[in-house]
């Protein structure tokens, strides 16, 4: 089967980031630039683009980061095509992540490589882009948009920022833990939590996560995941147990569910039901 071009676009509207999601067998990209940064992940086939005069090539799971300003093209490499995920932060979120980063303000940083083979940025751009685009978790999505966004600047930055060291918070990590626990039926945004705390957003994630063993937004995933059991195992209907414990959907609770669990809701409810013990 034939599978022809397509390219899929999103505006995130919490945090005003656009992205894409491709496949390109035959258009190819005439030489252009953009005034925010773009971030490509090559999930299959292979890519090439010239940058600056050179010519790259981009195999699946290979990276590409492009300033602001700088023409380049792109287009596939073979006849099998490829498909890509982009993120395009700007300037602006640019400079607040490396801001995060180091506690204090500085100018918009860039990428001094334009092509790189990363394969824990690999996860976390794949994992941003799925938040994202989702848009079912505003925690999750603003806790992986300026994770990565950091971490590409402390790696790939033209000045690799030293990164702020971490002081003993077990005080705001319990308020933020219980903070969390009171409202795991709301929505809950990374800064909010961290004015709660007051603490800057990306040094709460990093003192939380290595305190507690989980970013923020695994944690509230968790508590969720634990009350819907408790409402599933009382014979509460799944779409109503999704809503009850701050679920946008029925299939978030699935999707959430089967990665916690390691079972649908569905199949969790059938065992509990038929026996009333695990077998």
């Amino acid at each position: 089967m034939v599978v022809n071009d397509r390219r899929k676009f999103w505006h995130n509207p919490q945090l005003d980031v656009r992205l894409m999601h491709a496949f390109h067998r035959e258009y190819a990209y005439p030489r252009h630039g953009h005034d925010h940064f773009v971030i490509c992940l090559i999930e299959h086939g292979v890519q090439s683009f010239t940058h600056k005069g050179t010519k790259y090539v981009t195999p699946p799971s290979g990276l590409i980061l492009i300033n602001p300003g700088i023409v380049h093209t792109g287009a596939p490499a073979s006849a099998h095509g490829f498909q890509m995920r982009c993120i395009y932060p700007t300037e602006a979120h640019m400079q607040t992540a490396v801001t995060e980063l180091t506690g204090h303000p500085n100018a918009v940083p860039f990428f001094r490589e334009v092509r790189i083979d990363d394969p824990a940025a690999n996860h976390d751009i794949w994992a941003l882009h799925d938040a994202l685009s989702q848009n079912e978790d505003p925690l999750e999505a603003e806790s992986r948009f300026i994770a990565t966004l950091a971490q590409l600047i402390k790696r790939y930055g033209e000045v690799r920022p030293a990164e702020r060291p971490l002081g003993q918070e077990h005080t705001a990590v319990q308020q933020a833990k219980n903070y969390l626990a009171d409202r795991f039926d709301q929505p809950v945004s990374l800064n909010e939590l961290a004015e709660h705390v007051a603490l800057s957003p990306y040094y709460l994630l990093r003192v939380f996560h290595a305190e507690v063993g989980l970013p923020p937004h695994a944690y509230l995933q968790d508590l969720r995941i634990r009350h819907a059991q408790r409402l599933i195992e009382l014979g509460t209907s799944l779409a109503d147990a999704a809503l009850a414990v701050g679920f946008s959907s029925q299939s978030h609770l699935t999707r959430r569910f089967k990665q916690i669990v390691g079972m649908t809701p569905g199949q969790y409810a059938r065992q509990i039901h038929h026996t009333g013990v695990w077998r």
